[in-house]
């Protein structure tokens, strides 16, 4: 059954709180455009920040350089990572928040995830694995660690993955351009987490595709 979850997602999509009635600061200086990829059968969640400008013109979830090196990093081509039945994307912030001063993205709107975010996780119970992406879903999705910053939460990715919990848990840093200089600095992070990452999604996405093959 996905009756539910394709209600709460039309009425997501709908949503237009942070520009109707903003909890902190001004309108969002756009209109609404939500965006977010879910389906029950889903066992992989990306828990990204807010999408970017491209996304907001598009409707379509991480459709810039960003995505195509978050792609490289899950080892998966673009029709099965815009595949809902085996990849959930749920942001933070499910519009584009827009510009900074100095023409950065601004970070996720606050009103957005404690409107929706529980609501979507509940219907999404088959999910095993969520890569949590930059430091405001690390916030929400693991706060006993991301108090050390965005750095050491990604540095303890292997306390944080073998955690008990289920769904297990990964933090990630952005792919985004803006992160080269980290990801030069932090080399263990391409030689010794992606190697793990692209294994343990391989794995969900070849069960999620024998399931479909048997049902």
């Amino acid at each position: 059954m996905t009756a539910p979850l394709d209600a709460l997602l039309a009425d997501l999509r709908g949503c237009r709180i942070c520009r109707d009635a903003p909890a902190r600061g001004g309108p969002l200086p756009h209109e609404p455009r939500p965006i977010v990829q879910a389906h029950p059968a889903a066992r992989l969640c990306i828990a990204s920040q807010a999408p970017g400008n491209r996304a907001h013109v598009a409707g379509v979830p991480f459709l810039d350089p960003s995505g195509v090196r978050l792609r490289a990093w899950l080892g998966l081509d673009e029709a099965t990572f815009y595949d809902p039945h085996r990849v959930a994307i749920v942001p933070m912030g499910h519009c584009f928040p827009g510009y900074d001063a100095k023409g950065g993205d601004l970070p996720p709107r606050r009103e957005c995830a404690p409107a929706w975010r529980e609501r979507v996780f509940a219907e999404l119970s088959k999910l095993e694995l969520i890569l949590v992406i930059g430091s405001y879903a690390q916030a929400w999705h693991l706060p006993e660690h991301a108090k050390a910053g965005l750095t050491e939460t990604v540095r303890n990715w292997r306390e944080i993955l073998a955690a008990p919990r289920s769904p297990r848990v990964l933090p990630l840093p952005h792919p985004s351009w803006r992160n080269n200089a980290w990801l030069k600095r932090h080399a263990w992070f391409e030689d010794e987490l992606l190697p793990v990452l692209r294994a343990q999604v391989a794995s969900l996405i070849e069960r999620s595709a024998q399931e479909e093959n048997a049902a």
